[in-house]
């Protein structure tokens, strides 16, 4: 292979105008990263170790660098390839996919310096490995490009060839309509999973390094004083009643 042909985007298969990748790998590959960031995150958030969270924000940032680079040697790209390769391959214009793990590259950038080289851990920041985490799945369940989406909306070439048809205007089948019925239970679903999030996250104690942080973060100066003065009372009491003195 020389440097020209390393450089060139995407495949040219037959019976497509543009140049493309495999969804199939890329579905394959947000999943493998998602299982992984979601494991890093719960290790960072649930116990404060933060040695796993740093490799994987690591690993994502270069792999993300080499899929704008050239997806065929991403490692996540190679190990989906891997768990796919008997399956029909589904392909997507690599234009568009292009611009949607660049937009992945510039949230993993500043995570990799605060994250990484600088520790600075704050909810703003966990709040971006949230989405990354979030465009995962939504890529690897859904097959929803939202990067493709925001392509269409910024590029004056509209994409084509994208992930499950959608950038093809067509009519929906029957079956991808929602009756009364299913629209009342979609409703009910979304109102109960959010107030799940927000009894957890707001009437249950804080037990985790995530969630003190959080409810620490949301105090008034007011607040944090009567905290701190709490525990200044809690450790004078204890030194107090320590029958060693």
């Amino acid at each position: 292979m020389n440097i020209k042909e390393f450089f060139t985007y995407g495949e040219k298969v037959d019976g497509y105008d543009v140049r493309v990748v495999n969804e199939r790998e890329a579905r394959a590959a947000a999943g493998i990263l998602f299982t992984f960031g979601i494991l890093s995150l719960n290790n960072a958030v649930m116990l404060g170790h933060t040695t796993v969270t740093r490799f994987f924000i690591a690993f994502f940032t270069l792999d993300f660098l080499i899929r704008v680079i050239n997806p065929s040697y991403s490692p996540s790209m190679i190990l989906g390839r891997f768990f796919v390769q008997n399956q029909t391959p589904e392909y997507v214009g690599a234009t568009q996919k292009r611009f949607a793990w660049g937009i992945g590259l510039l949230l993993a950038l500043p995570m990799f310096y605060y994250l990484v080289i600088n520790w600075q851990p704050n909810p703003m920041k966990v709040f971006i490995c949230v989405v990354c985490l979030v465009l995962l799945i939504m890529e690897s369940a859904f097959s929803i490009c939202l990067g493709c989406k925001i392509y269409n909306l910024l590029m004056p070439q509209k994409a084509s060839h994208c992930p499950g048809g959608v950038c093809e205007i067509r009519k929906k089948e029957k079956i991808q309509t929602f009756n009364k019925i299913q629209k009342s239970i979609f409703i009910v679903t979304i109102f109960l999973i959010g107030f799940g999030l927000y009894s957890y996250l707001y009437k249950l104690e804080n037990r985790t390094f995530f969630g003190n942080m959080i409810a620490e973060k949301m105090m008034s100066q007011e607040e944090l004083k009567a905290k701190e003065e709490a525990k200044y009372q809690e450790a004078l009491e204890e030194f107090e009643n320590d029958d060693d003195f």
